[in-house]
């Protein structure tokens, strides 16, 4: 098939999909479209790379200036996101006290800028990150926050999911890359590399199989098999694209998502939660001793086809650690891979183009220090707190929430996800603020219609108070 007949089949395909979508609710807000292109953007690559900006000179010159083209439509964005929560009348006091945490962590990182080596460079990328927490307040604000949550995260996948298969098979110079060393193919899809592309999957994956779980009780009802046959489509797709992708954490980290989904959905678990909730502490509690204690890393590693060090990773820690930055305050924010110390990296590293710890508590410690980190950390834990409330009154979003949660642990030990514009960590924070609203009441299914076979009760009339 001739690759321009290919793209126009994708398109009238994915116009279909959207519009005629069996799952697809019609009380959602039309602000959704301004997350979902946020979301687009951090999912697959820079406006810049999508339409041909301009270039500049050198990587480290690019990472340190960005460009003139996505720092517009990132500026754009955040002030319609702004404007759209103005006009809600968003209750930003009421937001901080129950977010207290996260509020906290981003006024430090802000407040990193000052000790940074590169302060404009670290505010820019600081201010360009707030619009992750604007575009998440967009949803969780919607009317109905619930099915706001349900309608961006399976538009995102539709988006996503097709098109890069469609890159990969037909577009290959867009959908393909080429390994440094061994020349080998690495498909790439709509993202920028594997491992993007295996956390996209990641995120789909247990998506399609959380709302299929959901939907499932309600399967005899009117225009629910149709749902669940699309969930099934796309979650074969998302398999076949994790496949090609060849990103190991990503693998494993579906798996670990699905179960936790899966055991979740549990009628023993669903009447008795605090199991659910004791478990998976002592299940981190007994890696962290096992990987300590005895290396457990490597042998999993050695399970999913890769070598004792994590594809070098664990040489890679060492030489950061080395460095000896600030323990306390760190480089500031987002400021390690920057000047001098990207250059010491990429001469230890020859080729290589590493501009991450590939450890997302390194990453936040090199940035931060242990201060950041412990704030991070304690946020991780008022998350988990909400999440198990959420999970013992039955709020439908409660199982998705807690499958993130335990997925983003494990997922940043090899990847850095604790960090703007990542989706892994946009994808959990939406999950976490939409449970941390308020005492989420329990959600009951109620009569399926055509075309929403699934609907929870809104948790208020209007929007979400903060």
């Amino acid at each position: 098939m001739p690759s321009s007949l290919a793209l126009l089949l994708w398109f009238v395909s994915l116009v279909g999909v959207l519009r005629f979508d069996p799952a697809r609710d019609s009380r959602t807000s039309l602000a959704l479209w301004v997350p979902l292109a946020w979301m687009f953007i951090v999912a697959t690559r820079l406006p810049s790379q999508w339409f041909g900006g301009g270039q500049i000179e050198t990587v480290s010159q690019a990472l340190e200036e960005g460009n003139s083209l996505d720092r517009a439509v990132f500026a754009s964005l955040i002030v319609l996101s702004l404007a759209i929560l103005l006009m809600r009348s968003f209750k930003w006091g009421s937001f901080v006290a129950r977010n207290f945490f996260l509020a906290a962590f981003l006024l430090f990182a802000l407040t990193s800028v000052m000790w940074s080596d590169f302060p404009f460079v670290a505010f820019k990328r600081w201010f360009r990150d707030l619009g992750d927490y604007l575009v998440i307040l967009l949803v969780v604000s919607d009317p109905h926050p619930v099915e706001a949550v349900r309608t961006l995260l399976r538009r995102l996948c539709f988006l996503f999911i097709p098109l890069s298969i469609l890159l990969v098979k037909y577009f290959p110079y867009i959908g393909k890359q080429y390994e440094f060393w061994s020349g080998n193919n690495m498909f790439v899809g709509a993202a920028t590399s594997k491992n993007m592309l295996g956390v996209a999957c990641l995120v789909s994956g247990i998506y399609f199989f959380w709302d299929t779980l959901s939907r499932w009780p309600n399967r005899r009802e009117r225009g629910v098999k149709p749902s669940l046959l699309v969930n099934l489509v796309l979650f074969a797709m998302t398999l076949y694209l994790l496949n090609l992708s060849n990103s190991a954490t990503s693998k494993v980290c579906l798996a670990l998502g699905c179960l936790v989904v899966a055991a979740a959905n549990v009628r023993l678990m669903k009447r008795h939660p605090g199991i659910l909730k004791v478990s998976i502490p002592i299940g981190l509690f007994a890696y962290m001793i096992l990987q300590f204690g005895f290396g457990i890393n490597g042998e999993i590693a050695g399970m999913v086809g890769r070598n004792a060090n994590l594809t070098g990773r664990t040489d890679l820690w060492q030489f950061l650690l080395s460095m000896h930055t600030n323990p306390a305050l760190g480089t500031g924010y987002e400021s390690f891979w920057l000047g001098p110390r990207l250059a010491a990296v990429w001469t230890r590293f020859v080729g290589s183009g590493i501009n991450e710890a590939h450890n997302g508590y390194l990453e936040t410690y090199i940035n931060l220090g242990f201060i950041g980190l412990m704030l991070l950390s304690v946020f991780l834990i008022a998350s988990y707190r909400n999440i198990g409330r959420a999970l013992s009154a039955g709020f439908s979003l409660g199982s998705l929430s807690l499958a993130l949660w335990t997925v983003l642990l494990f997922y940043n030990v090899t990847e850095s996800a604790f960090r703007g514009s990542q989706l892994m960590w946009v994808v959990f924070l939406l999950g976490a603020i939409a449970v941390s609203q308020r005492a989420p009441e329990k959600a009951r299914s109620v009569p399926a219609a055509s075309l929403a076979p699934i609907r929870t009760l809104p948790l208020q009339p209007t929007t979400l108070e903060r």
